[in-house]
C-alpha cells in the first residue's frame, strides 16, 4: 500500500476531478488523503476521506472578496488578476500549511494540481515524487494568440514568487517533468503529437459526487426536449443580463422545451411554466436528460456534457473560458455566443440549431467515445501507481 497526497486550491473545478482518482486509488488499497482549504474542499470530500487542512488566512471571505474584485475583468486584466492577486497570494499562504501535511502524511507520491503552486515547491523541494494534474487544458495550448507577453509574465511570477523564498533554481511549478495527468483528450485539445511523453491524456475524471440537493424530476415532460443554462459556481453573480436574455429566448418554445436555469434565488425574475429556476440543481444526474446545454464554457461543465453526448452553446466569460469554447466550436459540438452581447433572437436560434441539427449531437458523441477510450480515473490511477 502506497501514500498518495492530492494538493488542490479551494476551486471546486479542480477539486472534483481529483475525487474519482483518489477514489480508485483507495479502491485499490492505497492511503489516499487531500490537502486543501478547509471550507471550501473538506464539505465536498466523499465521507471517510482523509483531510489535512491548510491556509485558513485565505478563507471563504478572502475568496468572496477576490470574486467581487474580479466581476467585469476581461482578458489580459482577468489573467494578470489571476495570477498577481490569486495564484501567487494562495501559493503563499498554503505553503506552510502544505508542509506540515506533508511532514504529517509522509507521502509517496505528491499530485498537485496545476494552480496549487504551493504543493508543487514543496515536492520539488523535498525532492518527493510529484505529478500535476491539469484540470482545465486551457494552458495546454496558446491561451494568448498574439499575446506571447502574458506567458512570459506569468513564467516570471512564478521566478519571483521562488526567489523571494530563496529557491536557488526556480522551476515551472504549473508541470511536473515525470507525470502530467491532463483531464482531456486529443479531441479537444487537438494533435498530441508536440507534447512530451510523460503528459498523458486520460480524459475526464467523472465520479459520484455527494448531493444533498433536491430536484423535481416529475417536472421533466418527457414530450418535450430539456436544456440546462448554466454558469457555473463563480460566474451566477454576473449573469443576471445572461439569465434574462435565456428566459426571453426561450419563451416562445414552450410547446417543444423545457429550461432549467441555475441562478441565484432573486437573480431572475417571474419565469413562464416551461423554465424551472433553481439555485443548485444536480448536474450529474440531469445530464442524461439533457437535449442541450447553455455554459460559460468552464472545463468541468463542457467535459461533463460532452462525456454524455450532449451538445452545447458557450458563452465564455474570461480567463480560461475562451479557449474551452474554441475547442468545443472547433469540434463541431457546439455554438459560441457572446456573453455580454447576445439577444434573445440569436440564442433562441443557436439553442435550435444544435438541438435540430444532427451534426452537433454526433459530434459531441465523437468526443465522448474519445473520453471512454482514454480511461478517465482509471487510467489516471494507473499511471499513479506505475510513477511509484
Amino acid at each position: 500500500m502506497s501514500r498518495f497526497l492530492f494538493v488542490v486550491p479551494p476551486l471546486v473545478g479542480h477539486f472534483f476531478p481529483t475525487v474519482a482518482v483518489g477514489q480508485e486509488l483507495i479502491d485499490r488499497g492505497h492511503h489516499v488523503a487531500w490537502a486543501g482549504h478547509a471550507q471550501t474542499i473538506g464539505p465536498l470530500l466523499p465521507p471517510g476521506a482523509e483531510f489535512l487542512p491548510v491556509a485558513a488566512d485565505f478563507g471563504g471571505d478572502t475568496l468572496t472578496e477576490l470574486r467581487r474584485r474580479s466581476l467585469g475583468l476581461r482578458g489580459a486584466r482577468a489573467f494578470r488578476f489571476l495570477w498577481a492577486d490569486f495564484l501567487i497570494p494562495l501559493a503563499v499562504s498554503m505553503l506552510p500549511g502544505v508542509m506540515v501535511a506533508v511532514d504529517t502524511f509522509q507521502p509517496d507520491v505528491l499530485i498537485a494540481d496545476q494552480q496549487a503552486l504551493a504543493g508543487a515547491l514543496v515536492a520539488h523541494q523535498r525532492e518527493l515524487r510529484w505529478a500535476t494534474t491539469a484540470t482545465t487544458s486551457a494552458e495546454l495550448t496558446d491561451q494568448f494568440v498574439g499575446m506571447p507577453q502574458l506567458g512570459a509574465w506569468a513564467r516570471q511570477c512564478l521566478i519571483d514568487f521562488q526567489r523571494d523564498l530563496a529557491v536557488s533554481e526556480p522551476i515551472d511549478l504549473r508541470w511536473s517533468y515525470d507525470l502530467v495527468l491532463a483531464f482531456t483528450t486529443e479531441a479537444l485539445v487537438g494533435s498530441l503529437s508536440t507534447f512530451p511523453s510523460h503528459y498523458v491524456f486520460v480524459g475526464p475524471s467523472i465520479g459520484a459526487r455527494p448531493c444533498t440537493v433536491t430536484f423535481p424530476w416529475d417536472w421533466l415532460d418527457p414530450g418535450r426536449q430539456h436544456v440546462l443554462v448554466s454558469l457555473g459556481t463563480i460566474s451566477p453573480a454576473i449573469g443576471q443580463q445572461f439569465f434574462a436574455t435565456a428566459v426571453q429566448a426561450v419563451a416562445p418554445l414552450a410547446h417543444r422545451l423545457q429550461m432549467i436555469l441555475v441562478a441565484p434565488p432573486g437573480l431572475v425574475g417571474t419565469a413562464p411554466e416551461h423554465v424551472l429556476i433553481r439555485e443548485f440543481v444536480p448536474q450529474l444526474d440531469l445530464l442524461p436528460y439533457l437535449h442541450a446545454v447553455v455554459s460559460h464554457a468552464g472545463h468541468n461543465t463542457v467535459c461533463e456534457t460532452l462525456a454524455h453526448g450532449v451538445p452545447l452553446v458557450v458563452a465564455p466569460i474570461r480567463d480560461d473560458q475562451p479557449v474551452i469554447a474554441r475547442q468545443v466550436t472547433d469540434t463541431g459540438a457546439g455554438l459560441r455566443v457572446q456573453f455580454g452581447r447576445v439577444g434573445a433572437t440569436e440564442l433562441r436560434g443557436a439553442i435550435t440549431r444544435i438541438i435540430d441539427d444532427p451534426s452537433y449531437r454526433a459530434a459531441a458523441r465523437r468526443v465522448q467515445t474519445s473520453f471512454t477510450t482514454a480511461g478517465g480515473a482509471t487510467t489516471a490511477a494507473d499511471h499513479l501507481e506505475k510513477f511509484l
